[in-house]
């Protein structure tokens, strides 16, 4: 076949590989994969130039590539509004994110001003804001309540047998679990950074994530209504516990206090409606009304000055230590029980990170690297986990405010933390009355942008089953078997439909477009005509050992020769042919003997003398005959046509006289007359008897070769090639070269060329190299 051939609507560029094809592909690239020694290959890679040496530490640090570029005159202003901007959004966030960790609210605070100052020096995504986030903060609640119950700190009060809980030493131990899960956390990112693991995060596809965060929010929600509602529930973990916390929640709603209820439906109706406002008139404004600080602010005044805590026991965040706490090391024994919860942290993190990343930097022209995304990531987990953080990813709010803003870089993040950072040296204890129903009201309408997530449903349904299969069993999966298990449950789903999906590919057979070069498939494409002889197989995946007899068996199907069959009637023909030869092998044996035997006397008078004769010399003797009798080769009588075939030696058994029609017996061997066997004519059975006179291509000729299915007349079939097309294979094991192999003997067989075409250069090297093993195992 030619080049230039055209699949699937797109024009293939690459040769269809024959046999000699295939072996002189295999021959170049073999040449083209020499290396170097592996001494010399290991002294390059090890070797330290200047450039190599600049590459590696930008690559390490990749504020050392733009902070030298920065520009104070066209990027300072939008990146300083930007960052206060983004610093406001922090503090009512910080300390309502840390209610969903179960931590006291300072901590919060504390995990937005690290973790940016150390992605600022190693992220290189420049619009993100790394800090407190909903999916994260739940998640870290969920550890933090399982290890550290309120029941494992209770206390009796003095001069009674009631008990309450410790909440200082319940607090204290709650920040040592957090701070271990997020160092362990980290750890786990800088590791898969360093590996270049960083397309892990390709295995959570836009509709796992989504939908796992749209479960996550119901996770907070309930997190937080206890608050809204200023009852007190308990927090369960484990498999159903969503459930358990459901059945709580309502069996304690009898229980609710009405002046936090006044509360938090106050708050909410007010950030409800302030951020539509604020979203009417943005686009009129230099930078977005901060309604969160608004909001605390206001009802930090309000409860001062009614004191809400005192008169009407409203719970408020309480004090607010001010500066910053020394680093220490948590209780290294933890690191065990919270391994798990720490790789699904890292996981979550880093997908919903780089996916708001690639976002940003698709948008304004720039690169994010995943695998330094991953160490960045691990690297400020890691670190604030020392400063006493939790675990932190980009969020989406604060990530939108930095860019609508104007936010050009990372300088950005720094104005936030620096806000931050007054916040906690010196207005902290300004937020101590700070009702926490104020904070869970917050939580809840930040939570409104997940919940629309549900629309995705209705996409999903127009667009592709499957992803909405993925949407919905991880939805139901975070529900019911809590973020841990329930990210691990989806991830598996996910990949068990990608192995379906390519275990069960589209075949078909392509037909040519007539006018053009293009070869589409005929079962969808009507205009499609079939190229004559030639049948141009395709599958929509890759061959590999889930799919190989898969390929095998379509193969068949699409081609229209029951091979199978054909095969075994050839089989039969063979066995029955052998069967044949050995019949008559055992009567020329005897024969033999008893000629051997009649050898030993010498001839009595009238008895005829038996002459052996090769195939030529019985042909010439032959000729000799006729032109003794005046006969011509073009009589009625055809002359012999002979067989250069030393197997078969001729003799008569009786005298030949004019116009006597001769018996004749041949032997089967080698050239010589004692080792060979002896049959008759008259022996022959099915339609097997001929005579000297008969053609080359008589039955006799048929029984000494090897069967054709083709001379057997049972089927007939037009194709006579069949071209694989191998465009979508990007790999090849084992299992699918032997179908290769298979296929080229199968078809070979019935005397069908199969052509192997589309290779992928590098990525089918295998696939070449094997092609010609299995073509010389054919041969």
């Amino acid at each position: 076949m030619g080049a230039g051939r055209r699949a699937m609507g797109y024009r293939v560029e690459r040769d269809v590989l024959d046999e000699q094809g295939l072996e002189e592909l295999a021959r170049r690239m073999d040449y083209s994969d020499t290396h170097l020694p592996l001494n010399e290959r290991l002294k390059e890679s090890f070797r330290c130039t200047v450039p190599r040496l600049k590459r590696t530490v930008v690559g390490c640090l990749p504020v050392l590539y733009w902070l030298p570029r920065y520009s104070i005159w066209d990027y300072g202003m939008p990146d300083l509004i930007a960052g206060i901007s983004v610093g406001i959004m922090h503090l009512p966030q910080g300390m309502a994110y840390a209610l969903l960790a179960s931590l006291p609210p300072v901590f919060g605070l504390y995990t937005s001003f690290y973790p940016a100052l150390v992605y600022f020096f190693f992220g290189t995504s420049r619009h993100i804001s790394i800090g407190t986030f909903a999916v994260l903060s739940i998640m870290v609640g969920s550890v933090t309540e399982r290890l550290a119950p309120d029941n494992d700190f209770l206390i009796m009060i003095n001069g009674t047998n009631s008990t309450e809980v410790d909440i200082a030493s319940r607090d204290s131990y709650r920040v040592q679990v957090a701070a271990a899960t997020s160092i362990l956390a980290g750890m786990i990112q800088v590791v898969l950074g360093l590996v270049r693991f960083g397309f892990v995060g390709t295995y959570l596809s836009e509709p796992l994530v989504r939908a796992y965060t749209t479960a996550a929010a119901a996770h907070a929600v309930l997190a937080v209504v206890a608050q809204l509602f200023g009852v007190s529930i308990t927090r369960f973990s484990g498999p159903l516990s969503l459930v358990y916390t459901l059945v709580e929640v309502c069996s304690k709603l009898p229980q609710t206090h009405l002046p936090t209820l006044v509360v938090s439906a106050v708050s909410i109706g007010f950030l409800i409606a302030a951020k539509q406002i604020n979203s009417a008139i943005s686009a009129k404004l230099p930078v977005p009304i901060p309604v969160e600080l608004i909001t605390i602010v206001s009802a930090t005044v309000i409860s001062f000055y009614i004191k809400l805590n005192g008169i009407y026991t409203i719970k408020v965040v309480g004090e607010i230590p001010s500066g910053l706490a020394a680093p220490r090391l948590p209780d290294t024994n933890l690191f065990r029980e919270v391994i798990g919860d720490a790789f699904a942290l890292a996981i979550v993190g880093y997908a919903i990170s780089i996916s708001l990343g690639k976002t940003f930097a698709l948008k304004h022209g720039y690169k994010v690297d995943s695998n330094q995304e991953l160490v960045a990531l691990g690297l400020s987990n890691a670190v604030g986990g020392l400063f006493q953080c939790y675990a932190v990813c980009s969020s989406m709010s604060r990530s939108l405010i930095q860019e609508t803003t104007g936010g050009k870089t990372q300088m950005a993040g720094i104005a936030s933390a620096v806000i931050v950072l007054v916040t906690v040296l010196k207005l902290g204890p300004l937020f101590q009355e700070l009702p926490k129903a104020v904070l869970a009201a917050i939580i809840f309408v930040n939570l409104k942008s997940m919940f629309k997530q549900y629309y995705d449903i209705i996409t999903l349904w127009r667009s592709s089953k499957v992803d909405l299969m993925v949407w919905f069993v991880t939805w139901v999966s975070t529900l019911l078997l809590n973020l841990d298990l329930g990210l691990g449950a989806s991830i598996i789903f996910a990949v068990l439909t990608v192995i379906f999906r390519t275990q069960l590919p589209r075949y078909s057979v392509l037909g040519h477009v007539p006018g053009t070069e293009l070869y589409l498939d005929m079962e969808t494409h009507r205009e499609v005509r079939e190229v004559p002889g030639i049948t141009i197989f395709h599958s929509s995946a890759t061959v590999y050992f889930a799919n190989a007899d898969l390929y095998l068996e379509a193969l068949k199907e699409k081609s229209g020769l029951d091979i199978s069959k054909m095969i075994i009637y050839k089989r039969r023909q063979e066995a029955k042919q052998r069967r044949r030869e050995k019949r008559a092998e055992r009567r020329a044996k005897r024969r033999a003997k008893r000629e051997a035997t009649s050898q030993r006397r010498p001839p009595k008078a009238g008895e005829p003398i038996t002459a052996v004769f090769s195939v030529e010399e019985a042909g010439r003797w032959n000729e000799q005959g006729r032109r003794d009798q005046g006969e011509s080769p073009g009589d009625d009588q055809p002359g012999w046509c002979g067989r250069e075939n030393g197997t078969v030696f001729v003799m008569p058994m009786t005298p030949r006289a004019s116009g006597d029609q001769c018996s004749w017996e041949y032997l089967k061997g080698g050239g010589d007359p004692d080792s060979a066997t002896l049959g008759t004519v008259s022996e022959l059975q099915d339609g097997d008897t001929t005579t000297l006179g008969s053609s080359s291509e008589d039955t006799l000729s048929r029984d000494l070769d090897k069967v054709s299915l083709g001379s057997l007349g049972k089927w007939t079939w037009d194709i006579h090639s069949i071209i694989l097309d191998l465009s979508t294979a990007n790999f090849i094991d084992t299992v699918a070269i032997k179908t290769m192999k298979n296929i080229f003997h199968d078809f070979g067989e019935i005397d069908v060329t199969v052509y192997m075409a589309g290779c992928q250069g590098s990525p089918c090297g295998g696939a070449i190299r094997a092609g010609r093993l299995l073509l010389r195992d054919h041969h």
